[in-house]
């Protein structure tokens, strides 16, 4: 297999984030859209580009230890990190074809009379290799910020909340690769069936992922296939492909056939779809989105995945504020920091602020009161976020209560990655009483 591509598209991709606002995985399909990458050479790019992004800080440490702390150019510090990263946390390519291919990638980027300090920095570490390994160890002990490779104000934050050994728990998921869990439709085919043609057709090696939360042989986590969009069970929308904590709001909303739902922030749909599948395609469900590139994506999805019930329309901009009484269930899906899926968002740990927590609060509230005018007496209201963060989450549910006497909290609960093994999650479920 050759390295070299791989680590090319690596050095574009990473080039491109310091001047791109977009994320890291965005600008990573852009660049392979195009690419005549071979599959395992795909999957070697996504690991050199994602590892670096979660390992930057780590990575920048160790750059520092050996230059005195001199700010190396913006090229030459991405080499530097990609260096280390296959040194220290990719078993996969031999140590002298590491530095040896990133000191060739120095001298093809015009900066070859740098060529040799680049070499003599990964050589420098690949003689002191068992001994950083232990200082890296350490580090996560002495410096977790440091040594976990996040954000010193999220790290303290965490350890306030949760203490110093779950925390670490967290920052080490997050530094992990999340596994790919399909969920089966139902619309489209029972899972028994899916099961057989990924086994006898599609070389599919699947395992079952039962949670409290889940129906049996619903989702089911995916331990080697070809790739996704090749699948003909993917392309006749026999599953969907989406972590299981995502599946909670749905649970706890309970859709029955002939209801009329209201999804108010769908998109891409696989909230919506898994609705529509609780819902046997009988009664109404509305997605609704503010993007129209997105909502177009829920539409698809809807369409591959035969969810004939829901129409999908833009989110108006005049929502009532007196009580509209339109639906009996309503689902909101809220905006957040998304901390809770943070192994998948890969560079969200470098771009989250601290204030934006409260921005995020103050808008939240706002949607969950929109949210509200339209929930039938007696009805069902969801409160859901992929945030870790109390002020996302259980606080606005009360601040929420405290001004609408009318709803009361039924159920809430949270999924932390280091307890229940998927991604974060809070899903708060409330009830429009009889009483205003």
């Amino acid at each position: 297999m050759s390295a070299q591509k791989p680590r090319e598209i690596a050095v574009r991709a990473l080039h491109e984030r310091e001047h791109a606002e977009d994320y890291i995985e965005n600008i990573l399909a852009r660049l392979l859209e195009h690419s005549s990458l071979r599959p395992q050479d795909r999957a070697l790019a996504q690991e050199l580009i994602y590892g670096v992004v979660r390992w930057e800080a780590t990575l920048d440490w160790l750059i520092a230890r050996k230059t005195k702390a001199r700010t190396q150019k913006q090229p030459l510090q991405i080499l530097l990190r990609l260096g280390l990263y296959q040194l220290f946390w990719l078993d996969r390519i031999p140590d002298h074809a590491a530095v040896h291919e990133t000191v060739e990638q120095a001298k093809q980027l015009g900066y070859g009379a740098q060529a040799g300090f680049v070499n003599a920095v990964l050589r420098g570490y690949l003689r002191e290799k068992e001994a950083t390994k232990r200082l890296l160890d350490e580090l996560k002990l002495t410096q977790p910020a440091l040594g976990f490779s996040h954000p010193e104000w999220l790290c303290t934050r965490w350890q306030k909340r949760w203490g110093a050994d779950r925390s670490a728990r967290l920052m080490e998921w997050n530094n992990t690769p999340p596994k790919t869990f399909a969920r089966a439709n139902t619309l489209r085919a029972e899972p028994g069936k899916l099961l057989q043609r990924w086994r006898e057709e599609e070389n599919v090696e699947y395992d079952f992922f039962p949670r409290s939360w889940l129906p049996e042989n619903l989702v089911f986590v995916l331990k080697s296939h070809p790739p996704i969009e090749a699948l003909k069970t993917f392309q006749e929308g026999w599953f969907y492909v989406q972590d299981p904590s995502t599946l909670l709001a749905v649970e706890r909303l309970a859709p029955k056939p002939g209801d009329h739902v209201l999804d108010l922030c769908s998109a891409p749909g696989g909230k919506t779809t898994f609705a529509a599948q609780l819902m046997q395609n009988q009664g109404v469900l509305v997605a609704q989105d503010i993007a129209p590139d997105r909502l177009q994506l829920a539409s698809q999805n809807c369409r591959r995945l035969g969810a004939t019930c829901v129409r999908t329309e833009l989110t108006p901009s005049n929502v009532p504020r007196a009580r509209s009484e339109q639906f009996d269930r309503v689902l909101l899906d809220a905006p957040c920091s998304n901390t809770g899926v943070m192994r998948r968002r890969v560079d969200l740990r470098w771009r989250i602020r601290p204030g934006e927590i409260d921005r995020l609060r103050a808008a939240q509230l706002e949607l969950l009161e929109r949210a509200a005018v339209q929930v039938k007496r007696g009805g069902t209201l969801i409160y859901g976020t992929c945030s870790l963060e109390p002020e996302e989450n259980s606080e606005v549910v009360q601040a929420f209560l405290r001004e609408n006497s009318g709803f009361k909290l039924e159920t809430e609960r949270e999924l932390l990655p280091f307890v229940d093994g998927v991604d974060g999650a809070y899903v708060a479920q409330l009830s429009r009483t009889s009483k205003e």
